[in-house]
């Protein structure tokens, strides 16, 4: 099997084979390895390039490199270097050996003289221990990561693989990019592992790549759950057995329904990296309280309260896997409202409730997101969920709230010609102020001027005056 490079990309190809010519000339062979030559097989353009180079010193490589450009370390301990203004990661084969717990706890030495082979056992999976040789195009495969690819299955290259257990993350989430399996004897190996000295930074990096790059991320969690890591996400352990009225829910537990849920996100995302991961984890989080509310009666299966019983362990999760605070603010507002939707559209609302609704989520548009993957999260329920969709949609739009909390109409500014001055009673009346306009009292400035005189001209307290009391 041969790949083109400069056909697969014509920017980076020819930058790639200037170096393979260089370290050619030197004595030594470049080749693709790992993820760049996975993605070229299945089709897909890569976006960045890791390059192993044999039969070379490191001072012979970076004589070779002399006149390619800026050549800087990124890995000086294991013997990587970026290319300067392309995606280029330039490394010499290896030899590594666990000295301590964390990805940190590895003695590395650089060994020129390895083989393939050999340099392929301490990869991941197969699937990432495929070469590719810059020069010929030729594709070398040491342990048979072709056909795990054609299968679709996810398997450890050698031993080596328990020295890092992040591995076992790293398999969650390949097997939901390539709709993989992970294979038995590798599940086995998983099994045997655990967390202890990962940090939490790369914890979420590999939540990260499910949530935003997985095509079936049930496959992803599923594997999860064979390999006894669920252990370690309580709030996802607990989902698994929770109990639903199959009249709502004929998919199954909650585990079940979140798995179909997350399926759905492929075809929602935005291509917008903070956004997708935002709709992606309150997807996700979304039933996280259903545990510590389903109550089983003679009516039926019952979580009332989830929404706001999910917020604790939805903030827990994301704290463990250092997400932002801003996304995590937004994450909960969502979970916090992804009910109202179907409440709001089978009651008809009013107006004041669509923006009361877009003020407590942060982002109707968004909502609409998490609430359509809840909805395809119970396949053989038939529902009008597509019709709430539009109709919300229609008058969001119509209100300029898709995607914004509804704008204060009256600012400071505005008291101040009324003549307020600044200060706590100022600030309140901008708060009684925002809640009237939610509700509807006015909808446009003149009016809320008028309001706002109103409120003036009676005494602070009045029967007809609810302005909020400062702390």
């Amino acid at each position: 099997m041969i790949i083109e490079i400069c056909a697969l990309d014509p920017l980076t190809g020819p930058v790639l084979q200037k170096v393979a010519h260089a370290c050619a000339a030197a004595g030594g062979r470049a080749y693709l390895v790992g993820g760049v030559v996975r993605s070229a097989l299945l089709g897909e353009i890569p976006t960045d390039y890791d390059m192993e180079v044999f039969g070379l010193t490191e001072p012979q490589l970076l004589e070779a490199l002399r006149g390619m450009g800026v050549v800087r370390p990124v890995g000086k301990a294991f013997g990587i270097y970026k290319l300067g203004g392309y995606p280029i990661d330039i490394g010499l084969p290896r030899r590594e050996h666990k000295t301590g717990l964390g990805h940190r706890g590895f003695a590395v030495q650089t060994d020129p003289a390895l083989s393939l082979r050999e340099a392929a056992l301490r990869r991941d999976f197969t699937v990432n221990a495929l070469y590719m040789d810059i020069l010929s195009g030729d594709v070398i495969d040491p342990l048979g990561g072709l056909a795990d690819l054609h299968q679709r299955r996810i398997r450890h290259c050698s031993e080596q693989f328990a020295e890092d257990p992040l591995r076992v993350l790293r398999a969650m989430q390949f097997a939901a990019r390539l709709e993989a399996t992970v294979a038995p004897e590798t599940v086995a190996l998983c099994r045997g592992l655990s967390p202890e000295g990962l940090s939490a930074e790369r914890f979420g990096a590999e939540w990260e790549k499910l949530l935003l790059k997985g095509r079936r991320p049930s496959l992803g969690l599923s594997f999860l759950k064979e390999a006894g890591w669920l252990a370690y996400f309580p709030e996802l352990e607990a989902l698994v057995g929770c109990p639903q009225d199959p009249r709502w829910h004929p998919e199954g537990d909650v585990w079940q329904h979140t798995l179909h849920c997350l399926d759905a996100l492929p075809k929602l995302r935005m291509d917008q990296s903070g956004d997708d991961l935002t709709v992606a984890l309150a997807v996700l989080c979304h039933d996280f309280g259903k545990p510590l509310t389903t109550e089983i009666t003679a009516a039926g299966i019952r979580s009332p309260g989830h929404e706001q019983a999910g917020l604790e362990p939805a903030s827990a999760f994301m704290q463990r896997l250092r997400i932002s605070k801003r996304i995590q603010e937004a994450v909960l507002a969502l979970v916090a409202t992804h009910m109202r939707p179907a409440t709001l559209y089978r009651d008809q609302s009013s107006s004041a409730a669509l923006r009361r609704l877009a003020n407590d989520c942060g982002r109707l548009d968004l909502l609409m997101l998490v609430f359509r993957a809840d909805n395809a999260g119970r396949p053989g329920y038939h529902d009008d969920s597509a019709e709430a969709v539009r109709w919300i949609q229609e008058r969001a739009r119509l209100m300029n709230i898709e995607a914004q909390k509804p704008p204060p109409i009256l600012q400071g500014r505005d008291l101040l010609v009324l003549g307020m001055t600044p200060g706590p009673a100022m600030g309140s009346l901008l708060r009684a102020a925002y809640e009237a306009q939610l509700d509807g009292l006015f909808e446009d400035y003149a009016t809320a001027r008028a309001w706002a005189t109103a409120q003036l001209k009676r005494p602070q307290g009045g029967p007809n005056v609810q302005l909020p009391v400062e702390d």
